[in-house]
Parts: C-alpha cells; structure tokens; sequence
C-alpha cells in the first residue's frame, strides 16, 4: 500500500510539472512562427516605418514604436537584420530588433536604388501610415439627423493618441438645420479603435462617447429670424460606433442621450486630412 501511495504521488507530481511544460513549449512554439527574420538593405525611412530590400529584391514594409531595439539612426543603404512579429493591424510587422550589419557607404551609388524601385504598393501603406500617425488631425464632416430630421455638417480635430496607443480625443463642432429645427452641437468626444481584421485590413472600427453641448432652435412658423437669443442650452452625452480608412475616411452612427430634442440617430460622413 505504501509503495502504491508512492507511486501515485510520483505521477501526479509529473502530471503538474509536465503540464505548464507542455503550455510552455506549446506557447513558446506560437511564439516562433509568428517571429521571423530578415537581412537586407534600407531602402526608404520614415518617423514610423521603414522599408527592407533583400538580395532577392523583395521588399518588407516594418514599422517600429519605443520599445524596439534598434540603432539611434538608419540611413538609406545600411544593411541590417530585421527580427518581427505581426503588427497591431493585419498585413502589417512590427520589429522588435534591429541590427547594423554594415553601414551605409557615404559613397554609395544610387543607382541601384534605381534599379530597383520600391514597389507603388508599399508606397502607398508607407504612406497612409504616416499619415494615420500624426498626433494632431484636422477633419470635415457631414450627414442627416432623424427624429427631428436635419441636414448636418460640421469641422472636428483628432488629438492623440492619448492614454493608450488606440484611444484619441476628437472634439467636433456641427451644425444642423431641418424643416423646424436649427441645431449647433459642441462634442467633447473621445475614441478606441480596435485594430483591423483580415477582412477590412484598410478599415478599423472604433467606438466613442463624450459630453454634447447643445444649443437648439425651434420655431414653426413661416420664415426664421435666427440669432443666438433664440437658441436654448441643453447638454447631453454622445455614444457612437463608426470605421476609419488608413487614408482618412470614416462613416459614423451616434446617439445623443439626455439631450431631447437633439436627433436620436445621426449618421455622418467624414475625412481626416
């Protein structure tokens, strides 16, 4: 009986350390496929990204954030090897380490470059790239209002991102005018957006919410004699859903809560420059 006992706690006790081993192993193995390895040239740089050419003239769009071991400085022509994981956004790698393993020659030809040019493609993620990841954006909207309906439009700026990586503060004035109703709407609003799918890997969703001021003129008779002392305050809070293009296109449902007689519904068109 003791030496059963014996044994039964011999298999147990391998049971447990075999266990997180195994989800160790399993976990380190998810871990390697995701991370490659690749050496190349520098053939473009930017304050986000930056493009590899290998000897086989593929090219590989990287981009990188604060934590990423690299050099103070790439220049164009440095041979270096890139190790990367999957980016926060699909179809794209972020890289983790970057190491020189040869410098930039100062007399370089540029005509290999040339010879080689980096594909209109990567061209063009460089680019909306750059252009998503500027701290502070300037945007127009436009759209309808129901329940009262109104014709909308309006200017907002996206600040951030702030707190985290996805969440930014976006403030937006509208304007609005309908059959009965004369609307000016002054959003506090902040957004998360989550990162893209394999589906929409140039669309991401966000959602958002913030305070609205709101000021509101309502009138049914014939003709308007519009001026600030007509309008009444009223505030209420913003709750909306929407998708943002890398190039800076977003369509937008939002709800205002405690703000009768603002819209329930507002559906909005916009565009980041």
């Amino acid at each position: 009986m003791s030496h059963g006992c014996s044994l039964l706690i011999a298999l147990v006790a391998f049971s447990l350390v075999s266990i997180p081993a195994a989800s160790q192993e399993n976990t380190t193995s998810a871990q390697n496929q995701n991370e490659s390895t690749i050496e190349g040239t520098v053939a473009s740089v930017t304050r986000q990204t930056f493009v590899v050419r290998t000897t086989e003239n593929q090219f590989y769009l990287f981009t990188f954030n604060r934590y990423t071991d690299k050099p103070q400085s790439l220049p164009v022509g440095t041979r270096v090897r890139v190790e990367s994981r999957p980016g926060a956004d699909t179809g794209t790698r972020l890289a983790t380490r970057v190491t020189t393993l040869e410098a930039a020659r100062r007399d370089q030809n540029a005509a290999g470059t040339e010879a080689a040019p980096i594909p209109e493609s990567v061209r063009n993620v460089e680019s909306d790239i750059r252009r998503e990841a500027r701290r502070w954006r300037l945007g127009v909207r436009a759209g309808a209002g129901f329940d009262p309906e109104l014709f909308m439009f309006g200017v907002h700026s996206q600040m951030g991102p702030i707190f985290s990586p996805r969440v930014f503060f976006r403030p937006s004035a509208e304007f609005a005018f309908g059959e009965v109703t004369d609307l000016i709407a002054l959003n506090l609003e902040a957004v998360y957006r989550f990162s893209r799918s394999a589906e929409r890997r140039n669309w991401s969703p966000y959602v958002g919410a913030g305070p609205a001021l709101t000021f509101i003129h309502q009138s049914f008779q014939a003709g308007r004699d519009i001026n600030f002392g007509n309008f009444d305050f009223d505030a209420g809070f913003n709750i909306l859903v929407g998708m943002q293009s890398r190039r800076g296109t977003f369509v937008e449902a939002k709800t205002s809560l405690w703000a009768r007689p603002a819209p329930v519904l507002r559906l909005v068109v916009g565009y980041n420059f």
